[in-house]
């Protein structure tokens, strides 16, 4: 997505509380939505560096000789070929390639740590116990014992090189979802790159005794603590969907721009809910996928999107109004829509009109 003009310079940084002003509940887990303010914490994100809890995701490792062949035969991307160190991002889908859950995996040494999108972690347990022989692959649900920090913005690498997670260059070049364990702040590690928020990102991942110290020691490093309300401003900006939100299991993968996201392999071997997902590509496209809406005001999510002669498009999932470029939502629309068109959005009797533009780049 295009957006307009330089970002407003960050406010300056001063002490703050650490504790949540608000919270909700993703996946069945308590989730900090805002700490101070959502807009300092958003400008953290862009301007400085924002540390944001994400222990709500879940986390699985699968061992053994047939872990790499039974995790591929799972998700849309090419699990067999990551050497350890490296990662992808892919979805596991139903018999017809309808997405029961995103993931991220990382290739360690002896293992691979899946990670798993909050709402759609019992989808992905579900499919696990049903299609994982425990003699061909073992496979541990690890989220009650581990959490996950996030450092993300321009001064995330420095930060986290300070605190001894590595030098800057080697951070630097880190390819997304590749890693490096190492130690944070002396905390056991499994430092992530991540793309998710649009910014300079890396998860740490550690036990759930070392989350919160980890957590104050980035405080105390210069980060600022980020809610779920101001990183969802960046996701949205970053034209990233969330599961539960944007899509579902009614979705198929390149409707939710999978293929741009390089979640999918076109040459790896089999996977549930493949076929559909090959036919698609070599063979027909899909009519409807999630694109970008800005509008002077805030739009409704499930809102109608429709033409101007009353035709229904699409409708709205994520929602946001950013400090910077202003009412911005995902939304499912119909593929003959071009970037630039103007749309209706209406819910209920109200009803305003917005612009479809393309999801991400920055």
């Amino acid at each position: 997505m295009v957006l307009l003009g330089d970002r407003p310079r960050a406010a300056p940084f001063r002490p703050m509380s650490v504790a949540p002003r608000d919270t909700l509940i993703v996946g069945g887990r308590t989730v900090a939505l805002i700490y101070e303010d959502a807009s300092r914490e958003y400008e953290a994100l862009h301007q400085q560096c924002g540390v944001i809890r994400r222990d709500e995701r879940a986390r699985w490792t699968f061992t053994g000789a047939k872990a790499a062949l039974t995790l591929g035969g799972l998700v849309t991307n090419d699990v067999e070929a990551l050497a350890p160190g490296a990662g992808c991002y892919a979805a596991a889908l139903t018999a017809k390639g309808k997405i029961i859950a995103d993931v991220r995996i990382m290739r360690r040494a002896d293992d691979f740590l899946v990670d798993v999108a909050a709402r759609a972690t019992v989808g992905w347990g579900e499919m696990v116990r049903k299609y994982v022989n425990p003699r061909l692959a073992r496979y541990t649900d690890l989220s009650e014992q581990t959490g996950c920090l996030g450092a993300y913005g321009p001064r995330a690498i420095a930060i986290l090189a300070r605190l001894g997670a590595g030098e800057v260059t080697d951070l630097q070049q880190l390819a997304p979802y590749h890693h490096v364990t190492t130690t944070v702040a002396g905390v056991p590690a499994l430092v992530v790159r991540s793309p998710d928020y649009g910014v300079t990102g890396f998860d740490c991942i550690v036990s759930a005794a070392d989350a919160d110290p980890l957590f104050h020691a980035l405080i105390d490093a210069g980060a600022r603590a980020v809610g779920l309300a101001a990183a969802d401003i960046a996701r949205v900006e970053a034209g990233r969907p969330e599961w539960g939100i944007d899509m579902d299991d009614t979705t198929i993968p390149q409707e939710a721009n999978f293929d741009a996201l390089h979640a999918i392999s076109y040459t790896k071997g089999c996977y549930t809910g493949q076929e559909v997902v090959a036919r698609l590509h070599f063979r027909g496209h899909v009519n409807k996928y999630l694109r970008g809406l800005v509008a002077p005001h805030a739009l409704a999510p499930h809102a109608i999107v429709v033409t101007d002669d009353g035709k229904e498009v699409g409708d709205v999932r994520s929602s946001v109004v950013s400090p910077h470029v202003g009412p911005i939502a995902i939304a499912m629309l119909r593929r003959e829509l071009q970037d630039g068109d103007e749309v209706i959005v209406r819910s209920g009797e109200v009803e305003h009109v917005a612009t479809v533009v393309a999801l991400g780049a920055q």
